[in-house]
């Protein structure tokens, strides 16, 4: 762990996932209850009322009451996890934006560091990554605003507004001598979740960001491209899921059903209520937004659930990332190579309330098919290889168990599937060998590369090491 971490939290597309949730306060007699049944804590509610009245009546400065009891509901929701949060009405359409794929800003994802905004990652062809903002970045003023002591959220709000308008931010990084002073332009942010990138013929990277509405369907686009462009005569394919923070679990579930049969399990959840206790199998319930939408898995080409696979993640791999890492794992259907993930084996419901405003409620816990609990535990890959410096460093070292308040893994080990997954089929990938980093240039060329924060090629040793095990296997007897 790099320092002392105050907070962290992936941050989809610039913006904070959360603080605060809601309050329904309501103690009229001794015998008022609670939704649930139980008796409300009388006495609790008669101490927070009475310090509610000091602060009303003896605080330096007046204070708003809706301040107040805004901030007494932060600091309630504050100590239930990392992951849950009341969404305002700025962050509610902060995140639905994020999710449909669109927003106003920089094109930065951000995390809290001892008081400081870090930037995990710049967004590709946006004004962040023209800029040259590295990952690693530390942001310690925007304009002529200090960072130290904003919230998260108050600088992601600082940082978004509206396209060509200006900003100047103050950064530090990582042997500079002195803080760099960058001025950048607003952009509108159309993120494009997945890309698609030819590496030598019949062998291609096809990398998701993250997961939002149309990913599936642009995941089933990008593979139909992809036999397009290799005359229905494809080798292998790598899916990137590196510092992919997750988004939504319908999502997930179309990702791994354009890999895997139709039925297959992919994951299931465990809650206190009826609807957070879910078996998602590979069936349009499941995967689609609503019964009218076109089934893009319908016409995937035949041969993609057989076509070699390999899954890369790192330590920013998180939440629907892990399911779909974690399924095809189970399923025998691909080697996941890399190093561990984050560990981010939590379910939010989005609860929207009054005013445009909603709560973020962690309400279950997810299992891959085999019955394995990712929670505070990670997907451990099947090949472990580390990413570039630049990566890792990105990623911290932080994983979920590094956080204050995190949910607890619920078993020791392996547990048993309510429904166990379904062997692989003939011809599947089985992740039983091991990968060695190829050499500095193999026999089919120039090693891959990735972009760099200014456009320019930076080495990318997992990518290697995962296009030269699907040679490998092509090169098998089968």
């Amino acid at each position: 762990m790099v320092g002392p971490l105050k907070k962290l939290g992936l941050i989809l597309l610039g913006a904070l996932l959360g603080f605060a949730l809601t309050l329904n306060f309501s103690a009229v007699a001794d015998k008022a209850t609670t939704p649930a049944g139980s008796p409300l804590p009388i006495e609790d509610l008669r101490v927070f009322s009475e310090i509610f009245g000091r602060i009303k009546s003896d605080y330096v400065e007046p204070v708003d009451d809706h301040k107040l009891i805004k901030e007494a509901i932060t600091g309630m929701v504050a100590g239930l996890d990392p992951h849950s949060a009341y969404l305002d009405q700025e962050a509610y359409k902060e995140l639905q934006d994020g999710t449909q794929g669109e927003f106003g800003g920089l094109g930065i994802e951000v995390t809290m560091e001892d008081g400081l905004v870090k930037v995990v990652t710049p967004i590709d062809d946006t004004p962040a990554s023209k800029a040259g903002i590295k990952s690693g970045d530390y942001i310690i003023k925007l304009d002529d605003a200090a960072i130290k002591g904003m919230t998260l959220n108050d600088a992601v709000k600082r940082m978004r507004g509206k396209p060509d308008t200006p900003i100047t931010l103050t950064i530090l990084r990582k042997n500079e001598p002195k803080p760099l002073v960058i001025t950048l332009k607003r952009a509108i942010i159309k993120m494009k979740s997945v890309k698609l990138k030819e590496l030598d013929p019949g062998y291609g990277e096809i990398r998701i960001s993250q997961f939002q509405e149309h990913t599936g369907e642009d995941l089933a686009n990008a593979v139909e491209q992809f036999y397009k462009d290799n005359k229905d005569q494809p080798k292998g394919l790598i899916l990137d899921l590196r510092n992919n923070p997750g988004g939504l679990l319908n999502s997930a579930v179309g990702v791994a059903g354009v890999f895997l049969p139709p039925e297959s399990l992919v994951v299931y959840t465990e809650g206190r209520v009826a609807d957070a206790k879910m078996h998602l199998t590979v069936t349009p319930e499941n995967y689609l937004r609503d019964a009218s939408e076109k089934d893009y898995l319908l016409n995937l080409p035949k041969g993609i659930k057989k076509l070699p696979l390999v899954v890369l993640v790192n330590g920013g791999s998180a939440s629907a990332s892990e399911i779909v890492a974690g399924a095809l794992q189970d399923h025998h259907r691909a080697l996941i190579l890399g190093v561990r993930t984050f560990g981010k084996g939590s379910v939010q419901t989005i609860l929207p309330l009054s005013g445009n405003t909603a709560l973020k409620l962690t309400t279950a816990r997810y299992f891959t098919p085999n019955g394995r609990s990712i929670q505070a535990k990670g997907i451990e890959p099947d090949k472990v290889m580390a990413d570039d410096a630049d990566a890792v460093e990105a990623t911290l070292g932080i994983h979920e168990s590094d956080l204050t308040g995190h949910l607890t893994n619920p078993t020791d080990g392996p547990s048993k599937a309510e429904t166990a997954a379904k062997p692989a089929e003939d011809g599947a990938t089985t992740p039983a060998q091991p990968v060695a980093p190829p050499p500095a240039a193999d026999k089919a060329g120039k090693p891959a590369h990735k972009p760099g924060a200014k456009g320019d090629e930076l080495p990318d040793p997992q990518l290697d090491a995962a296009r030269a095990y699907l040679k490998q296997e092509l090169a098998k007897p089968h």
